[in-house]
């Protein structure tokens, strides 16, 4: 009778072991050539390579030699991939970590835009301390780092008393978290309170101290022209990015894109912007779009769709009847005028989108048949990486590079389709070259807080 075989080392194994030895090199795998900078290999699409990593950091990418059995020399270790797909680590550019998994305790939810900015107003006022965001925003921050994300920007709801709370919260996570996500932040406020020189220069001035982006909800109002030019000015003086909601709604009147693309052009301001939303440019005559559009190309304008908040909210009819449209904005449109485009997962388990865990692959993949992202893929796939890393001035982020940290993930998957049907729960995660032994957090974590246990 035959002795039982020994367990085989899982690839997972093989990259730990040859980590620990501070060289490896990852054979037989697909990179993409939209988000992999290597002068060894021009390609278009998945190409087959072999990826060296020395002491955390990418070494060489090289196209992959025939394939052979793993063997070790000397301090190298080679191990096949498999030909599996190789992406950089995510890159998620607009999310909501103060507000996300307080959907157990706001029962006024009822999908609507309205009933998600009451239900939160609510809960922010009756729960929001300096603990229950606390172990909110870490446990978002916990399931992103598994998923393979290294970089956030977040919004902080910034309405006195709240910013008082939210800012130090955040500062302090980002300083227990450095080199595993890098962490932004953008405040957050109706535009309306720009027309207060004080609260304006006092939210700027908290925002420049903790080296984070100055944002507003730009919605319709009268004298919204004149608040954008406050907002520039703000943000010129201090020296701060800008980061905005608009027109997230199906009104086709509602135009602060252009708007926002025309205060930029008056202040002649050399900072980075970024717009999220944007829904109401896909119920807009052609003209119109042609009009926003340019002005938006001409101020260098970038743009992040929310599509799986965007696909919650919008067009949800009281009446009980089947939606009639995405509520996602023109990607293809914006991207064919070279205007950057992004893709981020926004709200999760919260009033605004009930649904969600910080997922950028999911994100990607719901884009993807939402958006049609694919026949040809084409490098969409910097939506999630490269693109939001410029956005965020994150230089070593989102891309595969010689030089540059290993940082990336691992799928099962060996083309776009096996990648985007699964949710590849298994997909490896290596940051800095070595796997991460990370495990989803139980809901049960937060039943500490109160109103999110379940009974």
């Amino acid at each position: 009778m035959n002795a039982p075989a020994l367990d085989q080392p899982t690839l997972r194994d093989r990259i730990a072991e040859g980590a620990k030895l501070g060289r490896y090199v990852l054979r037989n795998v697909r990179l993409n050539g939209a988000v992999t900078r290597t002068g060894a290999i021009d390609a278009v699409g998945f190409f087959l390579a072999d990826v060296t990593v020395e002491h955390g950091r990418i070494s060489a990418t090289t196209p992959a030699r025939s394939r052979s059995s793993e063997t070790s020399s000397g301090d190298a270790i080679s191990i096949d991939g498999g030909g599996r797909v190789v992406l950089p680590a995510f890159v998620d550019c607009h999310t909501h970590l103060d507000k996300g998994h307080i959907l157990p305790r706001t029962s006024a939810t009822n999908g609507t835009f309205e009933g998600a900015l009451a239900a939160t107003r609510a809960d922010r006022t009756a729960n929001w301390s300096s603990r229950d965001v606390t172990m909110r925003m870490e446990f978002a921050l916990r399931s992103a780092l598994h998923y393979g994300t290294a970089a956030i920007r977040t919004h902080i709801d910034s309405q006195p008393p709240q910013d008082d709370i939210s800012w130090p919260v955040f500062m302090e996570l980002r300083q227990q978290w450095l080199g595993r996500i890098d962490l932004q932040a953008s405040c957050l406020f109706p535009i309306d309170m720009a027309r207060d020189d004080a609260n304006l220069n006092q939210i700027a001035r908290r925002v420049a101290s903790a080296g984070g982006t100055l944002g507003a909800v730009a919605y319709p109002t009268p004298d919204i022209d004149h608040l954008l030019d406050r907002m520039f000015q703000a943000a010129s003086k201090h020296g701060l990015d800008l980061d905005f909601h608009a027109d997230e709604t199906a009104d086709p009147k509602a135009d602060a894109l252009r708007r926002i693309g025309e205060a930029k052009l008056r202040a002649s301001f050399t900072g980075k912007v970024l717009v999220g939303h944007c829904c109401s440019l896909a119920m807009q005559e052609a003209s119109a779009v042609d009009a926003t559009l340019d002005k938006v190309a001409t101020a260098g304008i970038a743009v992040v769709s929310l599509p799986t908040c965007n696909l919650y909210l919008q067009d949800r009819r009281k009446d009980g009847t089947t939606p009639r449209w995405r509520g996602v904005t023109l990607l293809h449109e914006m991207k064919q005028r070279g205007i950057r485009v992004a893709l981020a997962s926004d709200n999760t388990r919260d009033p605004f989108h009930s649904y969600g865990d910080l997922d950028m692959l999911d994100t990607f993949r719901l884009g993807t048949r939402i958006l049609h992202l694919d026949h040809p893929t084409g490098d969409w796939i910097r939506a999630v990486t490269t693109t939001p890393a410029e956005i965020m001035g994150l230089d070593a982020k989102g891309s595969i590079a010689e030089g540059q940290p290993a940082d990336f993930i691992l799928f099962e998957g060996r083309n776009w389709s096996e990648v985007l049907s699964r949710a590849e729960s298994n997909r490896i995660v290596i940051r800095d070259g070595a796997p991460l032994a990370t495990s989803l957090p139980a809901y049960a974590d937060l039943d500490a807080l109160e109103g999110l246990s379940v009974d």
